[in-house]
């Protein structure tokens, strides 16, 4: 991930997309909700999203332009948009080591600033981009919308299935890097099976994005996450890894005063060992995926990333990368042009 976020044509590119951002989250004619859309878009982040955006862009040829810097710039602004509403349902007062926008303004301001945000980069997409990617944006939002649904509906279920965990974690979070390299291939002309290759790798990535994300959650320190450590476990969100861990703890789920005992249980069992190799699983199938790649600069940047991101939070979590699979085996292709 740093390779991709230190690369100088992703650099250059992020620039131009950040003040994008900034001009469409300031654009309102409301003060308090410029004032608001501003607090969340500097509040920090890696800009993930929009820059596989503009790696996908030039790996299919396109030098990002205009539209392609504008497109990038509406997922983050979506992105963007449903940490505000996350924050909401978590009622949570503190992301990044500072307060909420809902703690600061209180819940109605900061819905509405959220819903600003999410109609904001769809009208920028149909405006300045194209009609192709303001119905991708679109398509995702309600993808957004249904996978949160689905996760409150599985709220403090012991019985939660590993498939209902996928498929809620594929719309609230992997649609999004999908549509962030589908629009990329869209902007770019690509060919339906490259736009479909590409769609499957931001989808695959996405999940480990999550996966990891949720492994954290359950591992890592509250300084480390910049939020209360197994915040999801009390709320009830009963995510893969810890449903990976199986009989270990489900007799503790829903249990308050059960939770520092369920958060040791897994810390000292194979829960992270076993999500790490199953997100190895997904980054050899975004691998497959991706489309003959002619930049090798690009290609080795995509080709690296899932590994790569799996690796750096293999070392948080203090677990070694697994033998079974070399991550040097998916940082490059077997030739610069070549599918896996």
């Amino acid at each position: 991930m740093d390779q991709l976020l230190s690369s100088p044509a992703i650099i250059q590119g992020l620039r131009k997309v950040e003040a994008r951002i900034r001009r469409l989250s300031g654009s309102s004619t409301l003060p308090g909700i410029n004032a608001g859309a501003e607090r969340i878009v500097a509040a920090g982040g890696k800009r993930l999203r929009p820059a596989l955006t503009l790696a996908t862009s030039i790996a299919l040829g396109k030098a990002p332009d205009r539209r392609v810097i504008t497109a990038a710039a509406c997922v983050e602004l979506i992105h963007a948009g449903s940490l505000v509403h996350d924050d909401l349902m978590d009622r949570a007062t503190e992301r990044r080591g500072t307060r909420t926008l809902n703690a600061e303004l209180g819940d109605g301001r900061a819905l509405v600033i959220g819903d600003f945000m999410l109609a904001r980069a769809g009208l920028a997409a149909i405006t300045a981009v194209s009609r192709p990617v303001a119905e991708v944006l679109a398509a995702t939002v309600v993808e957004l919308a249904e996978g949160q649904f689905l996760e409150t509906t599985d709220l403090f279920d012991p019985d939660r299935t590993q498939e209902s965990a996928l498929r809620s974690i594929t719309g609230k979070t992997a649609a999004l890097f999908r549509a962030g390299c589908l629009v990329a291939a869209v902007c770019a002309h690509a060919s339906p099976e490259d736009r479909a290759r590409m769609a499957a790798y931001g989808e695959k990535f996405g999940l480990i994005f999550q996966i990891l994300d949720d492994l954290l959650d359950l591992t890592a320190t509250s300084e480390q996450l910049g939020k209360p450590a197994g915040n999801d476990l009390r709320q009830g969100v009963y995510s893969l890894p810890l449903l990976m861990a199986g009989a270990d703890v489900r007799e503790l789920l829903g249990k308050p005063e059960m939770v520092d005992e369920v958060l040791r249980r897994l810390r000292a069992g194979r829960m992270a060992d076993d999500t790490i190799e199953y997100c190895r699983g997904l980054a050899s199938d975004a691998v497959a995926a991706l489309p003959v790649i002619h930049d090798q600069e690009m290609a080795s940047l995509l080709y690296g990333l899932p590994t790569a991101y799996i690796d750096r939070v293999a070392h948080l979590v203090r677990r070694p990368a697994s033998p079974r699979r070399s991550s040097a085996a998916l940082r490059w292709p077997p030739a610069p042009s070549a599918r896996p």
